[in-house]
């Protein structure tokens, strides 16, 4: 008895099923936590992760719309410096090309208010680029027809320049005309020989021994061209042997001849004409120093370098 109950009482002790479900639980909630803590470590890592990306983006639209504008805005100096050289270049345009001008002005006035904008959005930008292509288009376009108006103003200022030639010509050729027109005519040219006596009185005379005085006489014609006024008329008196009569108290001298050469005459005449009217028995003296040789002496009329009057006289 004593042996059954002390063997009983040496037996192991049994496990404590509360004890054991007690350390279940607490690993659970162990596992828990870990999962929790992992899942929160993920999670901040992903969001760190995508708050990077998303930065990134960011200041890569930044980047993009700062490129772009900058893009823009040298496109649109570029068109705008085009245009200023252009209407510099031509200030006096057509009422067409004013009218692009004034489209031109528009569209820039536009574009700048754009790239003024510190927040204007891509879709703004983009509209900026939409317009700065039509300005550069408008600008070739205008360059294009400046070109043709320029080409259309050489070929007119060409046929101006032969215009006025033929305009200069005329006038030259009319201004000839009435030069040669206002010539004044001499006619009824006469020389008489003269001899004067001792007593004064005057004598014609043949006889070249004799022969004091050379009386030219002649008319001058009327005249609707010529204005009124002092003319002169030069004389020349060609003796036997070709020469021209010379003396310096006849005041002789040189004259130009309506084809520019230089003349020699024998006495200058002034007269007073009135326009549209006769002078009649002009008389020019020529008094010889020396006796005159006998031959035949010729008599020319001369009145703005061209002859207008002849005539001669036999002296024995």
């Amino acid at each position: 008895m004593s042996q059954f109950n002390e063997s009983s009482s040496q037996q192991p002790p049994q496990n404590n099923p509360g004890k054991k479900n007690n350390s279940i639980v607490y690993w659970v909630i162990i596992l828990v936590l870990l999962a929790g803590c992992l899942y929160l470590f993920m999670s901040k890592n992903k969001m760190a992760a995508d708050n990077d990306m998303a930065s990134k983006m960011m200041q890569k639209q930044i980047d993009s719309v700062k490129t772009d504008r900058a893009s823009l805005q040298s496109d649109f100096d570029a068109a705008s410096a085009k245009i200023d050289q252009l209407v510099t270049q031509n200030s006096k345009l057509d009422s067409a090309l004013q009218g692009d001008k004034a489209q031109m002005a528009k569209l820039r006035e536009q574009i700048s208010a754009i790239l003024r904008n510190k927040n204007a959005t891509k879709a703004e930008l983009a509209k900026a680029r939409e317009m700065i292509t039509s300005l550069t288009d408008k600008t070739k376009d205008l360059e294009s027809r400046i070109a043709e108006l320029e080409k259309e103003n050489t070929v007119l200022t060409g046929k101006n320049q032969v215009l006025k030639k033929e305009v200069d010509s005329t006038v030259t050729e009319n201004i000839g005309l009435k030069k040669v027109a206002s010539v004044l005519h001499a006619s009824n040219l006469r020389m008489e020989p003269i001899h004067k006596r001792r007593n004064g009185k005057e004598k014609e005379t043949t006889k070249a021994k004799r022969v004091d005085i050379l009386r030219i006489m002649f008319d001058i014609d009327e005249n609707r061209i010529t204005e009124s006024g002092s003319k002169q008329i030069y004389i020349r008196i060609i003796g036997p042997d070709g020469a021209v009569l010379s003396t310096k108290s006849n005041a002789s001298g040189m004259l130009t001849d309506s084809k520019g050469a230089q003349v020699s005459y024998s006495v200058l005449k002034d007269i007073v004409l009135t326009q549209n009217q006769m002078v009649k028995n002009v008389s020019v003296d020529w008094n010889q120093e020396g006796d005159y040789p006998k031959g035949n002496y010729t008599i020319e009329i001369y009145n703005e370098g061209y002859k207008v009057g002849n005539g001669s006289v036999m002296l024995k």
